[in-house]
């Protein structure tokens, strides 16, 4: 099983856009398990409540498309609507073989989430936080073209 956290609206404030993201994109992973073993158990309504907070999350993480992006921006709101349409046959039919087949797809979009994420990390310019003080100074800007005297 997954390691699940236990986050705080606090940490959740702390983390960025995409970050967000990926916890997403790990609820919804733990979600897709939790609907695999109750349907292996017969554990009917249990799984669709899996299934019912695989969507939510599959509508948040819609939500937080930017279209501005383009073609891609579309094309990511298909494939999460073909995913949130299998998992409501899913659990219509109570099809173990379409969730799974929905669950693929989820996890080849965190685990490229997760690696675009860890190169932007990588390749991101170290910025040194800035202490109280030096929030509040007035740097004027320097005249660049002195004269040189005695020369």
């Amino acid at each position: 099983m997954r390691w699940k956290h236990v986050i705080t609206k606090e940490m959740i404030y702390q983390k960025t856009p995409q970050q967000i993201t990926a916890l997403l994109y790990e609820a919804g992973l733990n979600q897709f398990e939790s609907a695999q073993a109750f349907l292996k158990e017969g554990r009917l309504v249990e799984a669709n409540r899996s299934m019912q907070k695989i969507n939510d999350i599959l509508e948040r993480l819609g939500a937080g498309i930017n279209y501005e992006a383009g073609i891609i921006a579309d094309q990511l709101d298909a494939v999460y609507n073909y995913i949130a349409d299998a998992v409501i046959q899913a659990n219509l039919q109570k099809d173990a073989a379409k969730l799974r087949e929905a669950e693929n797809l989820f996890q080849m979009l965190s685990d490229a989430w997760n690696e675009a994420l860890k190169t932007a990390t990588a390749k991101a310019p170290v910025k040194r936080k800035q202490n109280v003080y030096e929030q509040h100074v007035i740097v004027e800007d320097q005249p660049t073209n002195t004269l040189e005297t005695g020369k």
